[in-house]
């Protein structure tokens, strides 16, 4: 009888001892479930609230949802009595240091990009803000005729071609993509990520960090004043801004875009 009571009671010392283990485990599920909740949706599919153009009061013609994205329907804003870019902004809120994430598709030929840091007032987002970089790196160039541009940037070397400071992932005009790199063909959705602090800003697309550099640091200084931004003051010097998409008169889509506070 002493040995079964015995027994007994190292089996409820086990079971008690199996569920606290369950609980610590719930409650770490539990905080990973919180820690999700500290991204905001800047696009959730359902409302374009806080977008509106740059330098402007509302959203551009051109922009809308469908079939929950936010999507640029070029045709709808060609139509428009509009004067003014295409460009947009986040407006409700601007951000210091953070982790922005979105996914978006191209068609055949198109371009785009993401701002941030992004100060109104100037004549574009691209005189002012970095850019990470969205276009079809397979046919652009064979679409769209880049000779005349890339020769003005000193490229005389192939200039009809893209160059990697051009492609996809790209911190447009300042560090180039890797060649190697998971790129999805047009018409189907990417996902790309921005990771910003004043120590290392990260660029990510389809869940691969394609590079990483220091901002304001003196080889970025060298970078700005040696190529397309020399002439460019005001480039990349603000610390905090709004985020922005690019209109480049393509048709683009976005969704889930959303940022996390760093």
């Amino acid at each position: 009888m002493k040995k079964t009571i015995a027994l007994i009671t190292i089996a409820l010392i086990l079971f008690a001892c199996k569920e606290e283990k369950k609980s610590e485990n719930s409650e770490v599920v539990v905080d990973a479930e919180i820690k999700s909740d500290d991204w905001i949706y800047l696009f959730d599919g359902t409302t374009t609230e806080g977008w509106r153009g740059y330098n402007g009061k509302t959203l551009p013609p051109g922009w809308v949802i469908e079939d929950s994205t936010l999507t640029f329907k070029t045709e709808l804003g060609l139509e428009q009595d509009y004067e003014g870019g295409k460009d947009i902004i986040y407006a409700a809120e601007e951000f210091e240091n953070f982790e922005l994430y979105l996914e978006w598709k191209l068609p055949e030929g198109g371009n785009s990009g993401i701002f941030y840091h992004l100060k109104e007032g100037h004549s574009g987002p691209p005189e002012i803000s970095p850019e990470y970089q969205l276009i079809d790196d397979e046919n652009y160039a064979r679409i769209h005729d880049l000779t005349e541009y890339n020769t003005s940037l000193g490229y005389t070397e192939k200039p009809e071609e893209l160059k990697p400071l051009q492609s996809t992932g790209a911190d447009y005009a300042m560090h180039p993509a890797p060649s190697e790199k998971i790129l999805h063909p047009v018409g189907q959705w990417n996902s790309s990520k921005i990771v910003f602090t004043p120590e290392k800003v990260e660029h990510w697309l389809n869940g691969e960090m394609l590079f990483s550099f220091v901002p304001w640091d003196e080889e970025w200084t060298e970078k700005k004043n040696s190529d397309k931004w020399k002439n460019s003051p005001n480039y990349g010097k603000y610390k905090t801004g709004y985020i922005g998409l690019q209109d480049h008169a393509s048709p683009i889509w976005f969704k889930n875009i959303k940022i996390k506070k760093l």
